[in-house]
């Protein structure tokens, strides 16, 4: 693969001179782990549904990541090649990312709620050489879908499946049997294989697709400079040391759990606790076996831990801080949280492009948590332009705009939409204000995207499917607001003359179409007619006023 990575070269030696880029990849710290502390437990990986508690130290996870590292050159993965994989918070997603790093692969992580129609796009943009999914997970056949799929994916060489089984072995084409079981790290030509390609710190080691405005998802490249940059000011404001416990409960195909429960555990020299299905009750006994300090999830998480803690009165006294990202957090869930769990909470913002780029202190005062979405890390600059450009005043809402160390490397093949001018500053697609004190604050999003429970909807995706439906005439997909989960979708519909429609038919076709199922929406409402401009453009903004005054 060639990664068009343009927005790297130009602003590196500003970032080096400032001290945000580091010159470390993950390779450096996982190697400084090893070196420091063999002996200490580096994951504790937990299958909630089998019950399967995997604990490996680092020397343990070094010697597993070589293995997988020398297999995948065996499947012909080179230098620069794209792995994919769909998995779960399980140690292999971890492993995988290790062994990638050890000889200049490039990871692909996706969400495991993808189906046919996203996954056939990414993989077939990303070009992916090997695909890595589990045969089965939460009763979906992975190895099924994938092998449907292959005939049309033409750069596809190996599909890699975790617990495929051939009469009750490993079935040769299963993770086990290719990557994790032989000792390829023992062969003679292994050394060699780990050492000579390994990447730089500008070089590519992540592609992980973000739904968008243009109804395709888009390629997000980043290097372990731009990665790295960002966590390392994050943890130091989070207060983290090689003393903590970092439980991950997102999903670690996402920033939230790629970035802060993979890789920073590691650069920290700490424990990273993987639960790979939310359960509240689950997540409290982890945090209480194994001395949880922090951990990083959307609203939901949160509303769902304190609930259980609060109905089970089991106390969570290690848990020292919780950082909620993906939606604003509404005032009374902070108060009851921190009054539950005896946590501090803290808000944050941020985007697959740069990571979480603000966040509030630790020592600032509960209402900043519900009241704003934190001031900007180390590295990072933020104002709001007004339609022309100028800046605003504390307050005033317009375009936010950041400039970053951490920010991205470009969209793979579509540098067009990188969204970043010759200074630097970043187009974010949101709307927002800053206050006085520099403390942000998302007032909406200039981009078509429902955010359900952390999970971006692609707008623009499911109304095209819609349009397609024999009963619509015309289809907005907008946000209503839920308690639990921030956001859920509606359909607003106007049907063809001398048709009927209802949510079972409209869910139903969506379903046929292959869409993860978290796309769908799960309210409908029917119109004679859509708000609209003269032009003809449906104006959104008075569909979800109308929603929020029937929710009221």
């Amino acid at each position: 693969m060639q990664f068009d990575a343009v927005l790297i070269p130009s602003r590196r030696a500003a970032m080096v001179a400032q001290g945000l880029w580091h010159d470390r990849t993950i390779n450096d710290d996982f190697d400084a782990c090893l070196a420091a502390c063999p002996d200490k437990t580096g994951i504790v990986a937990v299958q909630v549904e089998s019950g399967t508690v995997t604990r490996m130290t680092y020397r343990e996870m070094a010697r597993m990541a070589d293995r997988i590292a020398v297999g995948l050159t065996r499947l012909g993965v080179e230098r620069n090649d794209v792995v994919s994989c769909q998995l779960p918070n399980w140690w292999q997603f971890t492993l995988t990312y290790l062994a990638c790093s050890r000889i200049g692969a490039v990871l692909n992580p996706m969400m495991h709620i993808f189906r046919e129609r996203e996954l056939s796009f990414m993989l077939k943009h990303g070009e992916s050489k090997v695909m890595i999914v589990p045969k089965t997970f939460r009763g979906f056949d992975h190895e099924q879908m994938l092998v449907d799929l292959r005939p049309s994916l033409p750069a596809m060489q190996h599909l890699v499946v975790i617990g495929a089984t051939q009469d009750g072995q490993p079935a040769p084409h299963s993770f086990e049997a290719l990557l994790g079981g032989p000792h390829w790290e023992d062969e003679p030509d292994a050394q060699d294989i780990l050492t000579r390609h390994r990447p730089g710190p500008d070089d590519v080691t992540q592609l992980i697709y973000t739904s968008g405005t243009t109804g395709e998802p888009k390629g997000v490249m980043h290097s372990a400079n731009t990665v790295m940059a960002n966590i390392i000011p994050y943890a130091q404001r989070m207060g983290l040391t090689q003393d903590d416990v970092v439980l991950m409960a997102s999903p670690m195909a996402h920033q939230t759990g790629f970035m802060y429960g993979l890789m920073m555990p590691i650069m920290l020299k700490a424990t990273a606790v993987l639960q790979d299905i939310w359960e509240p009750a689950r997540a409290i006994g982890l945090i209480r076996e194994e001395r949880v300090t922090f951990t990083m999830a959307s609203s939901p998480f949160l509303a769902d831990l304190t609930r259980g803690v609060s109905e089970s009165g089991l106390a969570v006294p290690t848990l020292r801080t919780f950082l909620c990202a993906g939606a604003p957090i509404p005032g009374p869930l902070v108060e009851q949280a921190r009054s539950v769990l005896k946590t501090k909470i803290v808000s944050a913002w941020g985007m697959t492009e740069n990571g979480a780029v603000t966040t509030i202190e630790l020592d600032d005062d509960d209402e900043r948590a519900f009241a704003t979405d934190g001031k900007p890390l180390a590295g990072v600059e933020i104002k709001v332009v007004d339609i022309d450009g100028a800046s605003l005043p504390p307050g005033e809402s317009g375009k936010l705009l950041l400039r970053a160390c951490s920010n991205f490397g470009g969209y793979l093949k579509r540098p067009h939409l990188n969204g970043t001018d010759a200074d630097g500053w970043f187009d974010t697609g949101d709307l927002a204000r800053i206050d006085a004190r520099g403390y942000l604050r998302i007032t909406g999003r200039s981009k078509d995207v429902i955010i359900r429970g952390g999970e971006n909807i692609p707008v623009v995706e499911i109304e095209s499917l819609l349009y397609r439906h024999p009963a619509v005439q015309m289809a907005a997909i907008v946000a209503y607001p839920d308690e639990r989960l921030g956001e859920r979708a509606c359909a607003v519909v106007v049907p063809r003359p001398g048709h009927e429609i209802d949510l079972p038919s409209i869910v139903d076709f969506l379903k046929a179409q292959k869409i993860a199922l978290q796309y769908i929406p799960e309210r409908l409402v029917v119109r004679d007619t859509m708000p609209s401009t003269p032009s003809g453009k449906i104006q959104k903004y008075k569909l979800r006023e109308l929603l929020r005054a029937e929710t009221a």
